[in-house]
């Protein structure tokens, strides 16, 4: 779970406090001093899989945009389409550079017809405002509204018995989409979306009103709360990216594997770069290790075909559900990889592997 770095002083979310009383290990992640875990990562994991958690993710960023997305210039910064998306729904996508590397990976509420939620990652807040600013048509109404808003992620199967006793309404929205309704007698945006594969809630409320909610959710006997450690393995056992980690500038969502998410029906910035790479195609590809131990690959672990080194290792983890390591990274294009003798590690040990597919955890409660 790798960062870039920063000089600016580590921030605290409205819950530090809490964190520290339960008896949280705290530390460093963008720039932010947040819960790694508190009984353990491994059963954090489980436990979220299997009942309830609450994540602390107040750290993420929040801008507020009001516009035509085609007139505003919205449509143009972000690689999936949003002309047609329906009112309450929400859509995964990014913002790229001019050579077609992912600035930010985000996703996209449409809370009316002009009416729109970006939530982007809490390391790039301020490259991401510079970015909307600089590229979005002069006039257009945005704003960041990070600092004054506070985020908590409700995942597991029981999610839903949980959110039920707390905005009932949000008990029948529908997968990546959304309802603003009352949490607690206040306003509220719940959304049915995670980063988990289970299924599971993300709540937004103003910052204030952060502290009481997550003391309601944790009264429940059923409601743990989890820290970023978990999350971390949940994602990657899902074969969700970390930006920062898996993606970044250098990265293009067709190296990534994410070509899914872009439309190219329409013009966005980096669109020319990736069409260019469409044609040459790519050099190296994303792939998805399962390690043949419990011995996991790491970040910056080197992947080695027939022991020579072929790729990098961009994270890696440790699976309970599986009992096994497993790990994504990039590979040079190699026809028929699957077939060849796999391994990661260093100079020092290499640990025997085998090329799957994603998702490593599967039948999860994530559309239920």
């Amino acid at each position: 779970m790798t960062v870039p770095e920063t000089s600016s002083p580590v921030q605290s979310t409205p819950l530090t406090a809490d964190h520290i009383s339960r008896g949280a290990r705290m530390a460093p992640f963008a720039g932010w001093n947040m819960p790694i875990q508190y009984d353990g990562i491994i059963a954090e994991t489980l436990h979220t899989r299997s009942a309830v958690s609450c994540f602390d993710i107040c750290h993420m960023g929040e801008f507020l945009l009001k516009g035509d997305p085609e007139t505003c210039g919205l449509e143009h910064l972000v690689t999936a389409r949003l002309q047609d998306m329906p009112s309450r729904s929400c859509r995964y996508g990014s913002i790229l550079n001019e050579k077609g590397g992912v600035l930010d990976d985000l996703i996209v509420y449409r809370k009316g017809p002009a009416d729109w939620m970006i939530v982007v990652n809490a390391a790039t807040i301020e490259k991401d405002k510079k970015h909307f600013q600089a590229h979005l048509k002069p006039g257009t109404d945005f704003r960041d509204v990070s600092a004054q808003t506070g985020k908590i992620d409700l995942q597991g199967p029981l999610s839903r018995d949980i959110i039920k006793a707390i905005a009932p309404a949000a008990t029948a929205i529908g997968y990546y989409t959304f309802i603003e309704t009352e949490v607690l007698g206040r306003p509220a945006l719940v959304s049915r979306t995670g980063y988990t594969g289970e299924l599971g809630y993300e709540l937004y409320v103003p910052a204030q009103e952060i502290p009481e909610l997550w003391k309601k959710l944790l009264d429940d006997p059923r409601v743990k709360p989890a820290g970023l450690g978990a999350r971390d393995v949940l994602r990657l056992e899902m074969g969700y990216s970390l930006y920062g980690q898996d993606i970044n500038e250098e990265t293009t969502p067709l190296d990534a594997g994410l070509e899914k998410f872009v439309d190219f029906k329409k013009d966005f910035i980096g669109k020319s770069a990736l069409e260019s790479k469409r044609k040459t195609g790519t050099t190296r590809q994303r792939v998805f290790l399962r390690t043949l131990s419990r011995r996991s690959p790491r970040h910056e672990h080197h992947i080695f075909v027939d022991g020579q080194t072929k790729g990098i290792v961009t994270s890696g983890t440790f699976s309970p559900h599986l009992n096994c390591g497993i790990g994504m990274g990039f590979l040079e294009n190699i026809p028929a990889a699957r077939a060849l003798n796999i391994s990661v590690g260093d100079d020092k040990v290499q640990i025997e592997a085998v090329i799957t597919d994603k998702p490593f955890v599967k039948h999860t409660s994530l559309k239920q």
